[in-house]
């Protein structure tokens, strides 16, 4: 049975109407104490590909839980209101979802546009976890 829209509209649909980062642009922001880089990936993908040094990681499962102050699974890192929220995933398909979700809940938000893909083939600097 066809779908009345598939992911890739989605993810086109959400994208015309975020903010989206290029990774240069990216890789110039991550020093910047006013930007708090969010790796939604599974904490697999961390391990095996490596992660953005002092990215914050934020499942995208909890994402929504995790942003809104009135949860009970609210954090603290993403109630800094002077702050710049730059969300990122493999391939930005899930990021751009999530941000225009986070948007529509009022939270302001951008994302890396090809995601941690092009990171490191562009000059991004990458921490391995031991584990």
């Amino acid at each position: 049975m066809p779908l009345k829209t598939t992911a890739a509209d989605m993810v086109s649909t959400a994208r015309a109407r975020i903010r989206e980062v290029e990774t240069k642009d990216a890789i110039a922001m991550v020093d910047d104490p006013d930007v708090v880089i969010v790796d939604i990936r599974d904490i697999r993908e961390r391990q095996r590909s490596g992660y953005i040094p002092g990215s914050v990681h934020a499942p995208r499962g909890m994402i929504e839980f995790w942003v809104d102050p009135d949860s009970p699974y609210f954090k603290e890192v993403f109630g800094q209101a002077d702050k710049t929220y730059l969300f990122h995933c493999a391939s930005g398909w899930r990021s751009a979802l999530t941000v225009a979700t986070l948007q529509d809940m009022g939270f302001d938000a951008a994302h890396l546009r090809e995601g941690f893909s092009t990171w490191e083939t562009q000059g991004g600097p990458v921490e391995k976890s031991d584990v």
